[in-house]
């Protein structure tokens, strides 16, 4: 073995097999860049799992809820790129027939999982609300089959959930804008911090490069991220990308920060999260 390839590094990385997420990673995972003598191995789960196996520390990089970040924060940093902000959009509480947002205290919602910031949000919205955890892409199904009142919806039910039949009522990024002035996160990528500074510097350097490599080759990158589309049309693929891989997608930003702060400080202050979370974030 020569010494340059003793000195290879591998990186776990985890995201979802969702299109966004495959569009953000197609530089890093098809090897398209150079990335010197890091390795990166992908594996691909749903973000509920991905949200446990991070309180394990079980990969280097992850995709994670940033509601899942509170309870990982001591072993897992923030990277700068890669997450996915709505600003002024965001999960959608959908139903049957037409009801309104002051009466989700009374209802029973189905939710993709309890530590999705979707939950969180909606917790905040009102927390008392009767709740069923229900595999994301079914929940339009409870709904239509009338086994909930109603369903909080996040990835690509959020575009066709009026095609359907169902009526939207609540946008929960509309109200936390209307709330706060900020974009609603939903989710980013946490890195170990046992990985050093350096480390860490360098990955997320990479994966910026990444993201940039899929924009400025958004054909190639969108027809590598259909095959996890979910039957998707390609035209709502682009539409889900372009909702979720944005200019807060390159770099949160100031208003991007404060976002997830704000969001993780008033899960807190409404005893929904135990713990007051220290948010930090590599460069």
């Amino acid at each position: 073995m020569t010494t340059a390839q003793s000195e290879v590094r591998t990186i776990s990385v985890a995201h979802s097999p969702d299109s966004d997420d495959a569009f953000m990673f197609y530089g890093l995972a098809t090897n398209k860049l150079d990335t010197g003598n890091l390795k990166f191995e992908h594996t691909l789960k749903d973000i509920q799992t991905l949200n446990e196996d991070a309180k394990d520390g079980v990969y280097d990089v992850t995709a994670v809820s940033f509601h899942a970040y509170a309870y990982i924060s001591d072993k897992y940093a923030l990277l700068p790129h890669g997450a996915s902000i709505g600003d002024k959009y965001g999960p959608i509480v959908v139903s049957r027939e037409p009801l309104d947002s002051e009466d989700i205290g009374n209802m029973k919602i189905a939710v993709p999982g309890e530590m999705t910031s979707a939950f969180l949000a909606l917790k905040l919205f009102n927390p008392d609300f009767e709740h069923v955890v229900v595999p994301f892409d079914e929940i339009i199904d409870e709904v239509k089959r009338g086994r909930v009142d109603a369903g909080l919806l996040i990835h690509e039910g959020q575009l066709f959930y009026k095609e359907v039949g169902l009526d939207k009522v609540l946008d929960l990024g509309e109200w936390w804008f209307e709330k706060t002035g900020l974009p609603l996160p939903m989710g980013g990528n946490a890195i170990k911090r046992e990985l050093g500074e350096e480390l860490m510097q360098d990955v997320s350097k990479y994966l910026k490069q990444s993201i940039e490599f899929s924009l400025d080759n958004r054909e190639d990158a969108l027809a590598y991220a259909m095959q996890f589309a979910r039957d998707m049309s390609p035209e709502l693929a682009d539409r889900f990308v372009a909702m979720w891989v944005n200019n807060l997608t390159l770099d949160y930003g100031e208003r991007g920060r404060e976002g997830v702060r704000r969001l993780l400080q008033e899960g807190y202050e409404k005893g929904i999260i135990p713990h007051q979370v220290e948010v930090e974030f590599i460069g």
